[in-house]
């Protein structure tokens, strides 16, 4: 699989993403960047619940966000189009960050930042990231 394939997201910029003034409201750049994350780990094949807590599913380890960082280029209004370009990289055996390039009809409008590290649910230490994410991340660092 070409890491394009699954590091290369598009959408559209909904009504809802908007504020009073029609222009995307500032806290969805983050929201677009976790669900493109999110929607990368599937196109690659890792299963959210390998991941992700839920109801009744007790994770061994976990990956809070420890940092996240916004710059914003250019106004978005309803209807634009927008190219997401993931770029994931190891920081080290437990933490990660994706860099993400936000594109609007060739236009760079937006770039983000977020860090995760892999930590022990139950003694909340660091520990190694789970193998998904690190097969993730190996195949982000190949070229095309």
């Amino acid at each position: 699989m070409k890491s394009s394939d699954f590091l290369l997201l598009c959408r559209s910029v909904r009504f809802g993403d908007t504020d009073a003034a029609g222009v995307m409201h500032f806290h969805q750049l983050l929201r677009w960047c976790h669900e493109a994350y999110e929607e990368s780990l599937e196109k690659f094949g890792v299963s959210p619940a390998d991941l992700f807590p839920r109801p009744g599913l007790n994770l061994e380890l976990l990956l809070p966000i420890v940092h996240c960082s916004a710059d914003y280029l250019a106004p978005l209004s309803c209807g634009d189009p927008l190219a997401i370009q993931l770029e994931p990289r190891l920081l080290d055996s437990s933490s990660f960050e994706v860099s993400y390039r936000f594109n609007s009809a060739g236009l760079a409008v937006a770039n983000a930042c977020i860090r995760s590290v892999c930590i022990k649910a139950i003694n909340r230490k660091r520990a190694p990231l789970p193998a998904p994410i690190r097969r993730w991340l190996a195949a982000a660092a190949v070229t095309d």
